[in-house]
């Protein structure tokens, strides 16, 4: 079977690769190419740069960019395999995720990341939505680094707006984002760049306000109706930095469930239960999200002390 390239065409259809994995600044775009397996797989490869403003710091990639590169494979397969029209908007209902902190130095070239991608289910539903679960297992150069499954929907834009309300349009909720609050310093959450800081300082202990810069050119690369689920575990990663100061951790898991759209207008309080110490020198800890009097997110990290 072929390799599909991801390559950019003209006016006959938006299949640009930013486009086809929801990022606007096309650098942005980690998938280059893809090739189906079989009727429910599909392998994608996905290009980590070696060197990069948000997801790659100290010598060492951030856990996370192997959650972006499977976002970005997701988004993809659903155009392009599972012909979702691109006018649909997706959004994410759970993820659990591992990844193994020996595959996060960056080397002397790119990285060419493999994602075998599955989906288990697909149910579309009368009007026109998308429920799809799928399982992921990512490989580098031969040697498996890490898991994922998800469960994901897909709207077209009628059911969308009416979930969504006076909040449904990306323009206008961008312009109604609170105003950016200050972080709390850079090294208290692994950051050594305090304009990658996606918290703020809050009263009580173990609390965070989330900080939320839509100036930021890796986690608001376009406008957004709601802040993006991956802005949500950057805060989650951050927060168990946070606990564990002054140990040095690297985030090995992530499990997260999404209850509810996080709003750009309001508040988002962020707390975290106390460190459960696991008996192989691992920690976990619960993060959570709550925005008025209801929950948004919550996301178990596990962590592990960074060599």
């Amino acid at each position: 079977m072929t390799l599909t390239k991801i390559t950019t065409r003209d006016a006959a259809g938006p299949t640009a690769t930013g486009s086809l994995v929801r990022k606007s600044v096309q650098e942005e775009a980690l998938v280059t190419d893809w090739r189906p397996i079989s009727e429910t797989s599909q392998l994608v490869t996905a290009r980590w740069p070696q060197h990069h403003g948000f997801y790659a710091e100290g010598g060492r990639y951030s856990s996370l960019l192997l959650t972006e590169s499977l976002r970005q494979a997701l988004a993809l397969l659903t155009h392009t395999v599972h012909d979702i029209p691109l006018t649909h908007r997706l959004g994410w209902e759970q993820i659990r995720s591992t990844v193994d902190p020996g595959a996060l130095s960056t080397g002397t070239e790119p990285a060419e990341v493999e994602l075998l991608i599955t989906h288990t289910q697909v149910k579309r539903r009368r009007l026109g939505s998308v429920h799809l679960t799928s399982h992921v297992e990512a490989s580098l150069a031969g040697r498996p680094i890490g898991t994922a499954a998800l469960q994901y929907s897909t709207h077209p834009p009628a059911i969308y707006d009416r979930l969504r309300g006076d909040h449904a349009d990306a323009k206008s909720a961008f312009a109604r984002a609170l105003p950016l609050t200050p972080p709390v310093p850079a090294a208290h959450v692994g950051r050594g760049d305090a304009g990658n800081v996606v918290l703020s300082p809050a009263p009580g202990d173990r609390t965070w306000l989330l900080r939320v810069d839509t100036s930021h050119r890796v986690l608001f690369d376009h406008p957004h109706d709601h802040i993006p689920g991956m802005v949500l575990l950057e805060a989650a990663a951050q927060t168990a930095q946070a606990m564990a100061m002054p140990l040095a951790v690297v985030p090995v898991a992530f499990d997260t469930t999404f209850y509810r759209y996080v709003e750009f207008d309001q508040r988002c309080l962020i707390t975290a239960e106390p460190f459960v110490q696991d008996g192989d020198g691992r920690m976990t800890v619960t993060v959570h999200g709550r925005q008025g009097e209801l929950p948004v997110f919550s996301s178990t990290v596990t962590v592990q002390p960074r060599d």
